[in-house]
C-alpha cells in the first residue's frame, strides 16, 4: 500500500487475469546508532517514538540516536527501523546469579549489554500452580531504572517441559535471558545484578568498518535483514561530532544499492555558509543520486537539560519532514517550501540568508531557513548529484525518489512473470499489468503533462525482450516517465515605463525610469 493518500483516488480497472501492482512504502526510514539498550546488530521496526523509548531507552545524553529518532516522530515520521550498535567492553552485560554454586544455580544475563543492566534483580518463588510436575518454579524480574516487572508462572528447569525456562524467557522478556540452566529445582531466593556498563566509545568499526560486518550483518549491515527502508540516517556519534568519513561513504554505497536514500547531517566544522561553500566543493564530499546533505543544524530544547537550548543534527526532523509530505501530497512533492515545518526548532546553528541560498543550492546543499511568519522551513530539494555543473538527470530529491519508488514498485509487482511463457500473451499482459499501475499514477498527479501519453510509457515486446533475452530467460520491460521538477526559485519581472500611471506606484517626475529584469 502506499503511503501518500489523495482526495477521490482513482482506481484503475485491470482486466480480468491481470495482477494489480500495489507501490510500496516511500518513507520508513532506517536509523542507525548508538542507544541505552535494546538489541544489538537487529534491525527492528518501530511505529511510534513510545516503542522507541520502552525498547531502547528514550534520549540518552552519550547518544544523538534518541533525539534524532524523536525529531522523526515529532515532525510526521510513520515507521522507523532501529539498529542499536554498540562496541563491547569486559563485563558490559550485567548478570544475576539466583542461588548458590551447583545444579540448582539459575544464572540470568541482562538480554543487552548495557548500565541498565545493573539495575535488575530477580526472585524465585515456589508457589507453582497446582498439578504442574516438581521441576516447576515461578521468577519476577524488576528493572529499578524502569519501574517494570516480568513475572513467569510455571516455568520449568526441564527442557522436556511445555514451559522450559530458557524458551520463556526468549520469547516473552525484554530483560533478561538464562545464561546458565539449573538440573534441579532452584532455590527460593533473590538477587541483585552483577556488572553491566555501556561499553566502549564507538568508532568506524561497529558501523561498517569492522571485520566481515556484511557476511555478519552487523552495524548499518544488519538491514540486510529488513523488509525495505526508503531513507537511512545515521546521526553523529556524539553531540558535538560528525560520522566518520568512511562510514558516510560506505552507508550512501549501500543505500543506492538498496534504493535508498541517505539523509545526510552538515559536518560540525561548518560554522558559516562560507565554510559550507568552500568544503562541499572539495574533491574529499560526496556525490551521490542517492543522499541529500542538509545545512545548517538546528537548535532546540532539550529535555536532559531542562530545556536548555541545544544543537542537533538535522537528519531526523527532516526524514520526518519527507515522510509528511508523502503523506500528504506524494513522494513527488518536494519536501521543501512553506509546508516543509520545522516545528520545535528554536532557532538554527547557523544565519543562513537568502543570497547564501541562492549561493548553496546550486552546489547541492538544501538549506533550513527562518521565516518570519512560517516559522523554519526546509527550503532546498537537491540531491548530492543536483550541483548544476554536473547537470544530472536525478538533480531533485523528488524525481529521484519519484524513479526509486517506482523501480522498487515494479520490481516487486512484476515477478509473477518468472516461470511464465516468454512470449506475446506474456508481454501483453504485462503492459495492461504496469499500465494500469502508471496510468493510477498519473491521476494522483505523480507526472508531467496533460495526457498520460505525455506522462509516461511502458514497452514490453519483441523489441526490448529479442530472441536471445528469450533463450536467456530475460523479460525486459521499458518504462518512462516524465518527472515532475519543483519551481526553486521564482523570478519576477517588473519594467516601468515613463509617463504612465499605476494603481500600485505613482511616479513623482515624468523622467523615464530604469528597467528592472530584461
Amino acid at each position: 500500500m502506499t503511503q501518500f493518500h489523495h482526495p477521490g483516488v482513482y482506481i484503475e480497472e485491470i482486466p480480468s487475469g491481470v495482477r494489480r501492482i500495489s507501490g510500496v512504502a516511500t518513507s520508513i526510514t532506517a536509523f542507525v546508532g548508538t542507544a541505552q539498550r535494546g538489541p544489538v546488530d537487529e534491525p527492528v521496526t518501530l511505529a511510534s517514538y513510545p516503542e522507541f523509548e520502552l525498547i531502547f531507552g528514550g534520549l540518552w545524553a552519550e547518544s544523538t540516536l534518541g533525539h534524532s529518532v524523536r525529531d522523526f516522530y515529532r515532525l510526521g515520521g510513520s515507521t522507523a527501523i532501529i539498529v542499536r550498535v554498540h562496541r563491547s567492553d569486559s563485563n558490559d552485560t550485567a548478570s544475576i546469579a539466583l542461588g548458590p554454586v551447583g545444579d540448582t544455580r539459575l544464572v540470568l544475563d541482562a538480554a543487552s549489554p548495557g548500565l541498565w543492566g545493573s539495575q535488575l534483580s530477580a526472585t524465585v518463588d515456589l508457589e507453582v500452580s497446582r498439578g504442574v510436575d516438581a521441576t516447576h518454579f515461578n521468577l519476577s524480574v524488576t528493572d529499578a531504572g524502569t519501574k517494570r516487572t516480568e513475572v513467569f508462572r510455571d516455568i520449568s528447569f526441564s527442557s522436556a517441559s511445555t514451559r522450559p525456562a530458557d524458551e520463556v524467557l526468549r520469547r516473552e522478556s525484554s530483560q533478561v535471558r538464562v545464561s546458565t540452566m539449573p538440573t534441579a529445582l532452584p532455590p527460593a531466593v533473590s538477587a541483585g545484578a552483577m556488572n553491566g556498563n555501556d561499553g566502549l566509545a564507538v568508532d568506524d568499526s561497529v558501523f561498517t568498518t569492522g571485520t566481515d560486518m556484511r557476511t555478519n550483518k552487523r552495524g548499518v549491515y544488519a538491514l540486510e535483514d529488513a523488509a525495505l527502508f526508503n531513507m537511512l540516517v545515521i546521526p553523529p556519534y556524539t553531540p558535538k561530532g560528525d560520522i566518520g568519513t568512511q562510514v558516510r561513504d560506505d552507508a550512501i554505497s549501500y543505500a543506492e544499492e538498496l534504493r535508498a536514500i541517505m539523509i545526510l547531517d552538515p559536518p560540525s566544522g561548518w560554522t558559516t555558509p562560507a565554510q559550507a561553500m568552500t568544503d562541499v566543493g572539495g574533491a574529499g564530499f560526496p556525490t551521490s543520486e542517492n543522499a541529500a546533505l542538509y545545512f545548517p543544524r538546528i537548535r532546540q530544547p532539550d529535555p536532559l537539560k531542562n530545556g536548555e537550548l541545544s544543537t542537533f543534527a538535522p537528519s531526523g526532523a527532516v526524514a520526518g519532514v519527507i515522510s509528511r509530505t508523502d503523506a500528504k501530497r506524494g513522494v513527488w512533492k518536494a519536501p521543501a517550501g512553506l509546508e516543509a515545518t520545522l516545528s520545535g526548532v528554536s532557532e538554527l546553528s547557523v544565519k543562513v540568508t537568502d543570497h547564501d541560498i541562492e549561493q548553496l543550492n546550486p552546489l547541492g546543499v538544501n538549506c533550513l531557513r527562518a521565516d518570519p511568519k512560517a516559522g523554519h522551513l526546509i527550503f532546498g530539494a537537491r540531491t548530492r548529484d543536483g550541483a548544476d555543473q554536473t547537470t544530472s538527470e536525478w538533480k531533485y530529491l523528488p524525481v529521484r525518489r519519484t524513479a526509486l519508488f517506482l523501480e522498487e514498485s515494479l520490481d516487486r509487482g512484476t515477478r509473477w512473470v518468472v516461470f511464465e511463457p516468454n512470449s506475446e500473451p506474456l508481454w501483453s499482459k504485462v503492459r495492461l499489468n504496469v499500465g494500469a499501475f502508471m496510468n493510477n499514477l498519473f491521476r494522483l498527479g505523480a507526472f508531467a503533462g496533460a495526457k498520460a501519453r505525455d506522462g509516461y510509457f511502458v514497452k514490453c515486446d519483441s523489441e526490448t525482450t529479442t530472441q536471445n533475452d528469450i533463450s536467456a530467460g530475460v523479460v525486459n520491460i521499458v518504462v518512462g516517465f516524465a518527472p515532475l521538477k519543483p519551481a526553486e526559485f521564482v523570478v519576477i519581472r517588473i519594467q516601468q515605463k515613463a509617463g504612465q500611471t499605476r494603481r500600485a506606484w505613482r511616479p513623482r517626475s515624468s523622467r523615464a525610469r530604469p528597467k528592472l529584469g530584461n
